[in-house]
């Protein structure tokens, strides 16, 4: 299901997700290539800046020519990295939540994390995580409201908030495929251990960037009524079957108390 290739920013991995589902992690975050009946495919997620020549080079062995379009499950600096270069490259339209699009206008600032709410190295070292909000251009479509992706048959969007206002998830109702962005994702975030053994484990959003805690738990509740087979989260390795069904439910029935820190400025 894996492949790990090494490359010259640091370690990527790829899975097979689900069928025409792979996703590719550039550092410590996932995207994810979705291929369509109509033999078209689109990009879900650009992830960190200096991996647009991997994702690139994927995208070119595995499709041979541009995605229809890139859907943006939020604006955070790591969902966006690439974002610049592959426009320029590809000249397609990006899709995102229109509660979303002041931070991919430039007219807004997320705000800035918050290293207070603890649980290791990652939260300790977030201010120095970007959050201004960055002017992609006229190539920012907002989604249509109604759930649908253009051009994305089979497909649909939940608008997740919480950990950011205009945060999506998208969903494969035929096969129960998820892609959740950071509504919850498979690893501690906070931690960087974590992070660097990729331990895997059902979680809440990245706690330094989460600013409605109410928000996020309606958000991983909405989720999980879905009753996902397979998800793609934003950090952490694909899950799926029994154990992903266990921890997600673990998660809803506990969420205060597993996903919430104790203390922070947005608690």
């Amino acid at each position: 299901m894996k492949h790990r290739s090494m490359i010259a920013s640091g370690f990527t991995d790829m899975w097979e997700v689900a069928p025409q589902v792979i996703g590719l992690r550039t550092l410590f975050v996932n995207l994810a290539y979705v291929g369509l009946p109509s033999k078209e495919w689109i990009l879900v997620d650009t992830g960190l800046g200096q991996f647009a020549d991997s994702i690139l080079h994927t995208a070119q062995e595995r499709f041979g020519k541009p995605p229809l379009s890139i859907v943006l499950t939020h604006g955070h600096f790591d969902h966006v990295g690439t974002l610049k270069k592959l426009i320029a490259e590809w000249d397609v339209p990006v899709y995102a939540h229109p509660l979303e699009l002041p931070y991919l206008t430039g007219k807004e600032d997320y705000p800035p994390a918050d290293p207070s709410v603890g649980g290791g190295l990652m939260a300790t070292v977030s201010p120095l995580y970007p959050h201004r909000g960055i002017d992609f251009g006229p190539a920012v479509i907002p989604l249509p409201a109604d759930g649908s992706i253009p051009g994305m048959e089979g497909w649909s969007y939940i608008h997740t908030p919480g950990h950011s206002p205009g945060h999506i998830s998208l969903f494969r109702a035929a096969d129960k495929v998820m892609i959740a962005g950071d509504a919850f994702i498979t690893v501690k975030q906070e931690s960087v251990f974590a992070v660097l053994t990729q331990q895997q484990a059902v979680h809440g959003p990245p706690a330094y960037f989460t600013t409605d805690w109410d928000e996020a738990e309606q958000s991983v509740r909405q989720l999980a009524l879905l009753d996902p087979k397979v998800v793609l989260t934003g950090h952490g390795a694909p899950m799926s079957g029994a154990e992903l069904s266990k921890q997600l439910a673990h998660l809803c029935k506990n969420f205060k108390e597993v996903a919430v820190p104790t203390q922070g400025k947005y608690v």
